[in-house]
């Protein structure tokens, strides 16, 4: 039997790293690794999911699978039924390691359908930040990986709201990657309930810090990204990477742990002294580590018509 297709987008997505050190919660950066999917419309109750790349045996094929039921979020949030789907992806973004891969499927989905919903159903930035937060639970990564660049997330009275910053060109990213995982939630919950008034009034310091030092003055970072409020608390279940950034940090990069972790983000002030980060991270700690030279991506997660050729969201 010949099944009849739909509609198919195209959707792209960055990789993301959360937090940059003091900017907790708060600040995202979009990086230069992507997860890219095929969605086609398939008969109601169709659903066929192939995966390849990082992370594929991981990924459910079923209506768990979280591109679908960020999908289904949309769609029951626009009144409209929900279609079948064939979803082939190729994901670039590492699982588990630090770098906004729950964010950037949550981010595909709802892309892929605003996709699929356009003519019918126009949906907006601020409903794409919304629906994704609804889905991640926090923005600081969705923020990012749907409109690229630097980004500061917080969530007032209008509901999550965000803000893009563009990045000073000497700011170079270097992610290393563990081949160990860790899971947000049990990072979350090596966090205190509180904290003391010195150690907030030090990270409301460095925040403030890091956004001049990303947008203007790289050679501040190394202060910029000093952290009193996750990061030491979070570092007995992921030593190898406290020891890392511990060992970067003393020789002049401004390392912090990457989102939850356990990757590291180098935030090198130019690329020729991210291979001098490289050499010392394969001499300091017994674990090895893979070495992602990557650029800031400015643009954030993008979906197109492939039947029409067009682009329809950024």
């Amino acid at each position: 039997m010949t099944v009849a297709l739909g509609r198919t987008v195209d959707v792209r997505v960055p990789a993301t790293s959360a937090n940059l050190g003091p900017g907790f919660d708060t600040l995202g950066l979009a990086l230069s690794i992507y997860d890219s999917l095929e969605v086609t419309e398939l008969p109601a109750g169709e659903l066929e999911i192939r995966v390849s790349g990082t992370g594929a045996a991981e990924i459910p094929t079923d209506a768990s699978n979280l591109v679908v039921r960020s999908i289904a979020h949309v769609f029951a949030d626009a009144d409209r039924p929900m279609p079948g789907l064939r979803i082939v992806a190729e994901n670039g973004v590492p699982h588990g390691r630090g770098l906004g891969s729950s964010g950037a499927a949550v981010t595909a989905g709802v892309l892929a359908a605003k996709g699929l919903l356009a003519g019918d159903v126009e949906i907006s930035d601020e409903d794409l930040l919304r629906l994704a937060t609804e889905l991640e639970g926090h923005p600081d990564n969705v923020a990012p990986a749907l409109f690229g660049g630097l980004t500061i997330a917080w969530v007032g009275e209008r509901g999550p709201q965000h803000k893009k910053l563009l990045v000073h060109r000497g700011v170079s990213p270097l992610v290393l990657v563990p081949s160990y995982t860790m899971s947000t939630s049990q990072a979350r919950s090596l966090q205190p309930p509180q904290v003391s008034t010195a150690d907030a009034i030090f990270n409301v310091s460095r925040s403030a810090l890091l956004i001049a030092a990303m947008m203007q003055s790289p050679e501040l970072l190394l202060d910029a990204t000093a952290d009193r409020l996750h990061q030491d608390y979070r570092a007995g279940a992921m030593p190898e990477t406290q020891r890392l950034v511990q060992a970067l940090r003393a020789a002049g990069f401004a390392a912090v742990v990457s989102g939850a972790g356990p990757s590291v983000l180098v935030l090198a002030d130019g690329p020729g002294s991210r291979q001098d980060a490289v050499e010392l991270a394969n001499r300091v700690t017994d674990t090895p580590w893979d070495s992602l030279l990557l650029a800031v991506d400015v643009r954030g997660g993008t979906v197109g018509d492939r039947a029409e050729g067009f682009h329809v969201a950024s």
